[in-house]
């Protein structure tokens, strides 16, 4: 009876927050039923802006290579020099200082030269929480 209740309540708001019309104005468009005025204007007016949006896009694209992944999942734990980060993935400093440097640019990663040897560590904790939360996210699938 009380769920009854419940449902009826959320039902009726849901008709109160629809507006009329097809969204795109075409045959075949999202019907009144579907579209909530409430809703699209809280997810308009919390929407970041376009360029901030490209920004984020760009970030993910980097963390998009599987080489890039497994650099950072070594720096997650300490940090390391080149040949620390080449013996670990096995893979020759070439490439290894290549995929560093993408990541030097995108601000991921951070150098610190100690002599002769530069040290590469993780440029911030938001680096390794979003290692970390893509991680998990992934292994509970």
């Amino acid at each position: 009876m009380k769920d009854d209740k419940i449902n009826e309540e959320r039902a009726e708001a849901v008709d109160a927050n629809a507006v009329g019309g097809d969204v795109d104005g075409g045959e075949g468009g999202i019907g009144a039923e579907h579209v909530h005025a409430v809703t699209v204007a809280k997810a308009r007016a919390a929407m970041p802006d376009e360029d901030l949006l490209v920004d984020v896009s760009e970030f993910f694209k980097v963390f998009g290579d599987s080489t890039r992944a497994k650099i950072l999942a070594a720096l997650s734990v300490s940090e390391m020099c080149v040949a620390c980060i080449t013996e670990i993935l096995n893979m020759n400093v070439s490439a290894v200082s290549h995929q560093l440097r993408i990541l030097r640019q995108s601000k991921l990663v951070r150098t610190r030269r100690a002599g002769k040897e530069i040290y590469y560590s993780l440029d911030d904790d938001h680096i390794g929480k979003i290692l970390s939360l893509a991680l998990e996210h992934v292994t509970e699938l």
